[in-house]
Order: C-alpha cells, then sequence, then structure tokens
C-alpha cells in the first residue's frame, strides 16, 4: 500500500484580524488525491482558515506547509503561484462579464488547466449560458462558473468555501459529482462546509472545527457510529 504524500500541513496556526485572535492554534493535514473537509457552526474559524493559507488574514503564526515548503513567511501571490486555487464563498464574480469572460480571467498559478471544452463538459449549464451577462446566471451557476475559474488556472488544491449553501438539492448533487471527477483526476480539495449531509460522503476525513481549532477528527470509515455526535455538534 502507498504511503499517502502530504500535500498541505497546517500546525500550530493562529490568526488575527487586527486586534481579535480568530484561529487558535489549526492543526491538520491534506495529502495529495485527498477531499477534507472542515466542518463547523459558523464562527468557528473555517473560512479564517483558508483565508490564513493564503496569508489573505492579519498576523498568522504557525506554520503551513505546502508541498514540503513553509509558506507562513510569504506574500499571498507567491503562495498562489505553489498552485493553490480559491473559491470564496462570496464566489466574486463580475457582473459586467459574461460567463466565458469571467472564465477567461484567471491567471495562470499552475500547468495542466482546464479548457474551455472541457469546463463546458463538467458544466453543462455553463455552456448553455456561456454568453450571458454574469449576473443574470442563477445562485448555482453562479457558484458553478466560481469553481470553473479555479479550474482554468492550474491549480491542484482548491480551496472550496461553503459551495452547497442555499441552492437546490439538484444543484448540490451536481455539485457532488464534479467534486468526486475531480477527486478522480487527482485534484485535492479542502472543503469547508456545515451541511454535513454534503461533506460527508465526498471526504476522505473531517475536521470538526470549534473556537478558531480542531475539536474532533472523523474518518470516512467512522462516519456511522459519529453521525449522532456530528448532528448534535453542528446542530442540525
Amino acid at each position: 500500500m502507498n504511503t499517502p504524500t502530504e500535500y498541505l500541513r497546517v500546525t500550530g496556526l493562529h490568526a488575527f484580524y487586527g486586534e481579535s485572535h480568530v484561529l487558535h492554534g489549526m492543526d491538520f493535514v491534506v495529502n495529495r488525491g485527498e477531499c477534507v473537509s472542515l466542518l463547523g457552526r459558523n464562527g468557528a474559524g473555517r473560512t479564517t482558515t483558508l483565508r490564513a493559507i493564503l496569508g489573505l488574514t492579519g498576523k498568522r503564526t504557525g506554520s503551513i506547509m505546502l508541498n514540503g515548503r513553509d509558506t507562513i513567511a510569504m506574500p499571498t501571490h507567491r503562495i498562489a503561484r505553489l498552485g493553490i486555487g480559491y473559491c470564496p464563498e462570496e464566489r466574486g464574480i463580475y457582473s459586467s462579464l459574461s460567463c466565458e469572460e469571467n472564465l477567461l480571467l484567471p491567471p495562470q498559478v499552475g500547468s495542466g488547466g482546464m479548457s474551455l471544452e472541457e469546463i463546458y463538459a463538467m458544466f453543462p449549464n455553463l455552456a448553455e449560458r456561456r454568453h450571458s451577462q454574469g449576473t443574470r446566471l442563477s445562485g448555482g451557476e453562479q457558484q458553478m462558473l466560481a469553481m470553473a475559474r479555479v479550474l482554468r488556472s492550474g491549480a491542484q488544491l482548491l480551496l472550496l468555501d461553503e459551495i452547497s449553501e442555499g441552492l437546490a438539492p439538484v444543484i448540490v448533487q451536481q455539485l457532488g459529482q464534479v467534486i468526486r471527477h475531480l477527486k478522480e483526476q487527482g485534484f485535492t480539495i479542502l472543503l469547508v462546509e456545515q451541511n454535513f449531509r454534503f461533506a460527508a460522503p465526498l471526504a476522505d476525513r473531517m475536521y470538526v472545527v470549534e473556537h478558531g481549532q480542531v475539536a474532533a477528527v472523523i474518518h470516512q470509515h467512522e462516519l456511522e457510529e459519529k453521525r449522532e455526535f456530528l448532528q448534535e455538534f453542528l446542530g442540525v
């Protein structure tokens, strides 16, 4: 059996927004080709963790090893060029541009970014709406566009923030299929979710976050026995 290769290791991560101390020693590992989820209630520190990995918070201390390199002191543009793609909760779609123009915007952060043809095969909705203005897309289509844009960039580590939030169940199901497909293609995925019903079937491992640190780790094979704990912890 092959030993898993670490892609991302976060150790003792503290992060601040001004005087506000948000992360209090986050510790977790994501191996190459895995989908790992950070679960927790709003305000637990999950989004801040993604932002801290990218250097988008204020002060950060601790260690963030990315492909064997400690990035804690690096500026954001250098971190991104190590092959990270970030899909923020607010999506960041340019309303004045068409769907396809939005797709053509991202800079290359790695080799092997998906072509428009590959993107449209994965997201048929976007192919149909390629000439539609960004604001005319539905919430689900905007979420697909935000994910697709990251895949164009050549990123191999995908940071996905609450991609299922507020979307119709049929769209959430489609996004789950996309994540499975990306995993099969060798992408490494860190998924921030409150919806554990969406995250659980996709994730190799789930880290439950509370008060800016990891409160529990649940592996895929432990899901059934820990389901009650998760429901209680996440308040669902």
